[in-house]
């Protein structure tokens, strides 16, 4: 069991274990005893980012020094986004690349994610290597002298580096002249790199969430709160808003008209245009168990199928990794194309919606109508102490009893929070009062047996 990693690495608040300089610290020196063994030269190197929130500073400087206090070297790029990190960390030869952000949360929180040289999340063993590493002695007997001591560069074009990597995953062929684009970039991560690739490919910007100061990454603005860029797209006149979290692994776009388009939208948009040129691998799109019933209804439609994971990007891409699927992500805004980046990029999962827009000359509202959400209710039920759903007694033969009424056109899902004494129960379905009521009657019964 691992301690310390979750679903999207280590997270918690700042200053408060496990996101203290100790431990970020002691997290260095295993990263590094890690993949010091995997290493191409004398010093391996590890590459840092982070985003823009305040806390990131004292993190970046005590993981920087556990890692050099292990004989290994240190790229530092400073504040750039999670697939950014990902493309230089393989791009780069790196060893193994560390991104310190809380992704979405707020600035009070942080978190650590590592890459491992090839540019994906680490697998689960090896985060629990890491952690088995940080509870023994090992990293403190076994740490060089003298000139064997790793030292931290910075990288000063890395900016520029992910700028036209991101550009040339758009169409060669193509431009974004005559569009215009209200930009929310969180005040994080992306507030440098993703207005320059919008621009330099001709659309004009409009931009929002750029003057980050410590503690306004995610308050108010990015992916969690498009209130204020549905606004802005309203009164400009602009062809779509794009709003990014505050790492930029993800995004939420609003069309001309104002209407929110969510992930699952963007996956049924651009797997039927992946679909028609013949670029969408086994013509399947993988998702988790909590993209809407529509997406999959949009899929058939189109001659394409969905494959479902557990909840998490991660687990997304170990699917299409191990299946050969080339595109995926989550209803939340993880857009995953392999075929130009290993994790949820916000900024190239907008290029890509951009140049279906452009090479159908259709709007973003009428390409959105490709899909209908079915009706969904999220209900939280608080019980005594954390269980697994399987030792819920008679839980599963009253989920199969409800699961009868929907008639095949609806679905009941059921998981416990990772992190509190709660089970979730998600029912989909065509009718809003018939899915209301079954989930609390399961509501009801969880609460009778726990």
């Amino acid at each position: 069991m691992r301690r310390l990693f979750g679903t999207d690495g280590i997270r918690g608040k700042a200053n408060i274990h496990p996101m203290t300089t100790d431990v970020a610290m002691n997290i260095g020196r295993a990263v590094a005893k890690v993949f010091r063994s995997n290493g191409r030269s004398r010093h391996p190197r590890v590459l840092i980012g982070k985003d823009t929130r305040l806390s990131c500073y004292m993190l970046e400087n005590a993981m920087s020094a556990g890692i050099c206090s292990m004989g290994v070297d240190v790229l530092i790029v400073g504040p750039m986004p999670t697939p950014a990190i990902a493309f230089l960390t393989s791009s780069m030869r790196a060893d193994a690349g560390v991104v310190i952000s809380a992704s979405h949360n707020p600035y009070q929180d942080n978190g650590i994610k590592i890459f491992s040289s090839d540019g994906f999340k680490l697998p689960d063993h090896v985060e629990a290597r890491i952690e088995e590493l940080i509870d023994s002695d090992t990293l403190t007997t076994d740490m060089p002298t003298g000139s064997d001591v790793g030292r931290a560069f910075r990288i000063e074009d890395s900016q520029g580096r992910y700028i036209v990597f991101a550009k040339h995953t758009f169409p060669a062929d193509l431009t974004l002249d005559g569009l215009k684009i209200v930009l929310d970039c969180a005040n994080g991560a992306t507030y440098k790199v993703a207005p320059a690739v919008f621009e330099e490919l001709g659309a004009d910007v409009i931009k929002m969430g750029v003057e980050p100061n410590g503690i306004n990454i995610n308050d108010g603005c990015g992916a969690l709160y498009p209130e204020a860029m549905k606004s802005a797209v309203l009164e400009s006149g602009a062809d779509m808003g794009i709003a990014l979290d505050g790492d930029g692994d993800r995004l939420i776009v609003v069309d001309e008209k104002g209407m929110v388009v969510d992930g699952d939208h963007i996956m049924a948009i651009c797997a039927k245009y992946m679909i028609e040129n013949r670029i969408l691998n086994y013509n399947t799109v993988v998702s988790t168990v909590m993209s809407n019933m529509g997406l999959e209804v949009a899929l058939e439609a189109v001659g394409g199928r969905l494959v479902r994971t557990r909840v998490g990007d991660r687990y997304v891409v170990e699917t299409m990794r191990k299946k050969g699927y080339n595109f995926g992500g989550e209803q939340s805004g993880h857009l995953i194309f392999l075929d130009h980046i290993t994790t949820g990029d916000g900024v190239l999962a907008a290029l890509q919606l951009l140049a279906v827009m452009q090479r159908t000359r259709r709007p973003l509202s009428e390409l959105a109508g490709i899909m209908e959400s079915f009706p969904q209710t999220l209900h939280n039920i608080r019980v005594k102490e954390k269980k697994d759903i399987d030792e819920i007694e008679g839980l599963a033969e009253k989920q199969a009893m409800l699961e009868r009424e929907l008639k095949g056109r609806g679905r009941i899902l059921i998981r416990p929070s990772g992190t509190e004494p709660v089970i979730r129960v998600m029912v989909e379905g065509e009718d809003q009062d018939q899915i209301e009521s079954i989930a609390r009657d399961l509501g009801e019964y969880i609460k009778s047996v726990c």
